[in-house]
């Protein structure tokens, strides 16, 4: 595991204190006096710099006027602002969070002092298992969205955390750069969890909590574009979660398909199976499991991690090969709707019978052909991506 390293550096800061800012000039000063007191035992040893994202309020100047740095960060966006505002710092350690009044800012200190007895590369201020003041966090945020998002960043990269996206954390911030974290949005915050966690960072987490803002502010997160940001951030980080899906669905439905075809309806456990309906339910699994596999192979393009071995051999399929692949499903489709259509017509343009052989095809032909083009849009990216990442290498 990754952990504190207490290196001085000649002129460094033991901490910097980052406030992204976006026309926050009703709460910045309460906010900025309320972290100057926690943190007045460090001393000179601290910073507090605001990272403005374009405010067009009085904030620039009331952070001037109270001694703060400021660093104009032009990126738009929560994330930007706080990327903006910790590679500016002069801190060994940053510790960051919103200034709309509502963290606990006198836990600042305690929060510091834990990163480093805990000689950890990450400390987190947790709302959840805190007190939350009564109308301070959404109840469809605290029931809902949250802890369902914790457990899936738990569950997915080993995490043992209660509160994926409280605001209020301190980074050591050679540790935060080789996380290298792009995001801009809200999922800055699910980001810097899962690269931690995946770099084997040390975190802790203290009690804190979370209180009601000024009544008349406008927030500026917006629940479900941004939670779906967080969910798409986590699921971008674990392909393998989708390779596996794709594959377990694909392949045994296929199977069973072929079975169906063979078999024809067939009685097991006092059950009638293998029908058209049990088809028609198996085509659709098997549709949806070759869009999970080719979702999976796609994400890997950006993914560190490292693929299944038929997965990579399909990543790095010759693009000739695939064009042959493309024609010959193309192909075979066509002349499947000729021979059915010469079926028909033999039968004197009357009803046809050919249902069960007929999902077969399109089961055989489509997941083929589904997972074929979905291989041309994969191997497209990979060209965007100039050859693609290291991981499928």
């Amino acid at each position: 595991m990754s952990g504190y390293h207490d290196e001085a550096v000649p002129g460094q800061k033991a901490l910097t204190f980052v406030f992204p800012c976006l026309n926050e000039e009703g709460t910045l000063e309460i906010c900025v006096t309320a972290v100057r007191r926690a943190l007045a035992p460090l001393g000179a040893d601290c910073e507090i710099v605001v990272a403005d994202n374009g405010s067009k309020d009085r904030s620039r100047e009331i952070a001037q006027g109270l001694g703060c740095r400021v660093v104009a960060v032009a990126e738009r966006g929560y994330g930007a602002a706080l990327r903006g505002g910790i590679e500016a710092a002069d801190g060994k350690y940053v510790m960051f969070a919103d200034c709309d009044n509502t963290y606990v800012y006198s836990d600042a200190l305690r929060l510091f002092e834990a990163a480093k007895t805990e000689n950890a590369g990450m400390a987190i201020a947790s709302r959840m298992t805190g007190e939350i003041e009564e109308g301070a966090m959404p109840a469809l945020h605290r029931h809902l969205g949250t802890p369902v998002l914790t457990t899936l960043i738990n569950l997915l990269f080993g995490g043992n955390l209660s509160d994926c996206n409280s605001g209020f954390r301190c980074v050591e911030k050679s540790q935060y750069l080789q996380w290298n974290i792009r995001s801009s949005g809200m999922e800055f915050a699910s980001e810097l969890l899962i690269k931690a966690l995946k770099a084997r960072t040390r975190m802790v987490e203290i009690k804190s909590g979370l209180r009601c803002g000024p009544p008349d502010r406008v927030a500026h997160l917006r629940t479900w574009r941004d939670g779906m940001r967080h969910l798409l951030f986590i699921f971008s980080e674990k392909p393998f979660l989708f390779e596996a899906l794709g594959l377990l669905s694909m392949l045994p439905a296929l199977v069973l398909q072929i079975a169906a075809w063979l078999t024809g309806p067939t009685r097991f456990l006092g059950m009638n199976v293998f029908d058209l309906h049990t088809q028609a339910v198996l085509l659709l699994i098997g549709i949806i499991g070759v869009q999970f596999y080719v979702f999976g192979c796609s994400l890997y393009l950006s993914s560190g991690d490292r693929p299944l071995g038929v997965t990579r051999w399909l990543i790095r399929l010759d693009e000739g090969v695939l064009f042959f692949l493309l024609l010959a499903v193309l192909a075979a489709s066509f002349l499947s709707v000729v021979a059915l259509f010469a079926v028909w017509a033999a039968g004197g343009y009357g009803g046809i019978h050919q249902a069960n052989t007929l999902i077969l095809e399109v089961h055989l032909l489509g997941t083929v052909g589904m997972a074929a083009f979905g291989l041309l849009s994969v191997h497209t990216l990979k060209k965007a991506f100039a050859g693609g990442h290291k991981g499928h290498s």
